[in-house]
């Protein structure tokens, strides 16, 4: 009688209300990186602009295009994507 309720003692049901189920799947991971990539490849466009002669200034390097522009966007569209990775549901495993 006391094995019986010391076996009862140590399995312990899980409490209602919790799932143990990981919150993100391989698809939301997928999104996280896809953004990562983005981002880290504006940073890279925006790298660099350094002159050879300190004391001249080359406006075109500096502010160009892929600098001021595209890294930007690219970077914000990362970030977009990084906010879509973690609110995108998981399909239940009951409707597919």
């Amino acid at each position: 009688m006391d094995e019986v309720k010391k076996d009862a003692k140590k399995t312990k049901a899980p409490k209602p209300g919790f799932d143990n189920a990981p919150i993100f799947n391989k698809d939301n991971y997928r999104w996280m990186l896809i953004g990562l990539v983005l981002v880290a490849l504006g940073l890279l466009l925006m790298v660099g602009g350094k002159s050879k002669d300190p004391n001249v200034f080359n406006p075109n390097e500096v502010y160009s295009f892929r600098r001021i522009t595209l890294a930007p966007l690219l970077m914000l569209a990362g970030f977009a994507i990084e906010i879509f990775a973690i609110f995108k549901k998981t399909k239940s495993k009951d409707t597919q």
